[in-house]
């Protein structure tokens, strides 16, 4: 399955590209560019920004997982932040936990380029809606 839409200007901003999609686990790999603009006086990505990205991957592993039909909106979103995130290339890894019709759980990571130095994971909890633009 090819990766479905656009995810809009924000995506652009975090310089989002799809890698690839698992059906059969309903996992999503993403890579992220970080601007410049992300990066705190501290010199990590600010934890609201860090909150965006694995957004990005959770949301996407739900659109995906549907065929492009739903996407989450979210009610809650849990966030741990394992390690400063430096600038530079960040991977994402989304989710499906549970796909029910009122409820769906979503998990995502932030990686390093090489996979090797998880940064933070996240959960969400949300709301099954058509994907906007499309009729219900």
């Amino acid at each position: 399955m090819g990766f479905l839409g656009t995810g809009g200007a924000h995506a652009e901003l975090m310089g989002a590209e799809f890698i690839d999609f698992d059906p059969a686990s309903e996992t999503i790999r993403m890579r992220f560019t970080v601007p410049d603009s992300f990066i705190t006086p501290r010199g990590g990505v600010q934890g609201g920004l860090v909150a965006g990205f694995l957004d990005e991957a959770m949301g996407w592993a739900h659109v995906q997982a549907t065929g492009g039909q739903e996407a989450p909106l979210n009610l809650e979103i849990a966030m741990t932040l394992l390690k400063l995130i430096p600038a530079g290339p960040l991977m994402g890894k989304g989710r499906v936990i549970r796909r029910g019709r009122k409820a769906i759980f979503l998990e995502g990571e932030l990686w390093d380029e090489s996979w090797t130095t998880l940064y933070a994971r996240s959960t969400s909890t949300a709301i099954p809606t058509p994907v906007p633009g499309r009729a219900a």
